[in-house]
């Protein structure tokens, strides 16, 4: 017999579906998508052509570095360039293979062994997960490559992030494997946000990588409304958009360094809370309502994947903050930071290196901390929450849950 919670959610579910969506093709408005055609990147799309072309002679190319702040349309012009590239060589019957990863994803590229892996499963040979030495999954990947007599560009988006978690050793082999084979090129397309990435691998791993570097200046707000307007006709029915709605979307983008991405989850976002609502028209105030929710979510997302020790650290400082509206000093977290970490038997740090602990998290936009100058008595930290007061309660509730203190 259906109980009257499965009835109250298959009712909800029922009217979900008969009511008309204000969407016509949601998947527009994610960052995912290739448009068919890109605006504002005309120069960069340009140069990366002419950096690949050689290709189509199966020539090698230069290695190439594409840098920007997140949003600025790096991977987008990466796959729209070699989707290019790879339909001039199939009409011509040219060998070139595009193989494309992304090296945020866990159990892709968290360490040597499971990129190569997964590059080995990507051109046809199907590899275990674990388990062989990583001397044989490269000498596999060698008769791979060997067998293919073609040239191969590797796109390695968000490459700091694999150098952060498998070292910048990886690099530097791949940028040697051309030295290794005979029949089979290898080209690396590396894509970062971090603009200062280069300057913290080895010198020569940075000559060998960065052969040619193309640069993402950040979308300004008119730009980004021209891309709004597009995307925006093709995900959204007609007369769904309210006046303005565009304009704020890409106001908040160009306030956040000219982030494109980020405009279109606003949109998205504003969209699906004006239909939840259960509103036609997506007004100002649900652009408001978007860029608060993605915000809140962006915080909690980040302290949930923090170590334990920026835990317990923030944790104090948020003990601290729930109880009174004054200065935060490093001293005062500190003293409450001890307590969380015999509380639960983790190994307390010194206080210089939790002063390390809050730069972190300063640089993470959580927290605001300014050093101040007490004279003889040296230097300490006013620390202010940086995320909205309203948002304590939950990341008190994240950060204890996370520590085991509930």
């Amino acid at each position: 017999m259906e109980t009257m919670i499965e009835k109250g959610i298959t009712g909800l579910f029922e009217n979900f579906l008969n009511k008309e969506s204000l969407f016509k093709e949601k998947k527009v408005l994610q960052s995912s998508y290739t448009p068919s055609e890109i605006t504002h990147r005309d120069e960069q799309i340009k140069q990366l052509a002419n950096i690949l072309a050689p290709a189509l002679r199966t020539d090698k190319p230069s290695n190439v570095f594409l840098y920007g702040k997140t949003g600025t349309g790096k991977t987008l012009t990466a796959k729209y360039t070699t989707a290019q590239i790879s339909k001039v060589a199939e009409e011509r019957d040219i060998p070139i293979t595009i193989l494309y990863l992304n090296c945020k994803l866990n159990k892709v590229a968290d360490t040597e062994y499971r990129l190569i892996a997964q590059m080995c499963r990507d051109l046809g040979r199907d590899i275990p997960a674990t388990g062989l030495p990583t001397e044989e999954i490269y000498r596999i990947f060698y008769a791979i490559l060997e067998q293919k007599h073609q040239v191969i560009i590797i796109i390695l988006d968000e490459i700091d992030q694999l150098v952060k978690k498998a070292g910048d050793g990886i690099i530097y082999n791949l940028t040697r494997v051309n030295s290794e084979l005979k029949q089979t090129q290898i080209s690396i397309v590396g894509i970062s946000n971090d603009l200062l990435f280069t300057d913290n691998i080895d010198p020569r791993v940075k000559s060998s990588l960065s052969e040619e570097e193309i640069i993402f200046p950040p979308y300004n707000a008119i730009q980004l409304q021209e891309i709004l307007h597009r995307r925006a006709k093709l995900a959204f029915k007609e007369n769904v958009i309210g006046d303005g709605v565009i304009e704020k979307c890409s106001a908040y983008a160009a306030r956040e360094h000219g982030d494109a991405r980020r405009a279109l989850e606003l949109l998205r976002v504003a969209g699906e809370l004006t239909e939840r609502a259960g509103k036609e028209k997506i007004d100002l105030e649900h652009i408001d309502e978007a860029e608060q929710k993605i915000e809140r979510d962006r915080v909690l997302d980040i302290i949930k994947t923090q170590p334990k020790q920026q835990q317990a650290s923030l944790l104090a400082i948020v003990y601290i903050a729930s109880k009174r509206s004054d200065a935060i000093f490093t001293g005062d977290v500190y003293s409450l930071y001890l307590e969380i970490c015999e509380k639960i038997a983790l190994r307390p740090l010194t206080q210089r290196r939790l002063s390390d602990i809050i730069s972190e998290l300063d640089m993470l936009g959580i927290i605001n901390a300014k050093v101040i100058s007490k004279g003889r008595f040296g230097r300490t930290r006013d620390i202010t929450i940086a995320v909205p007061t309203g948002l304590l309660p939950k990341i008190k509730a994240l950060l204890e849950q996370a520590l085991d203190l509930l």
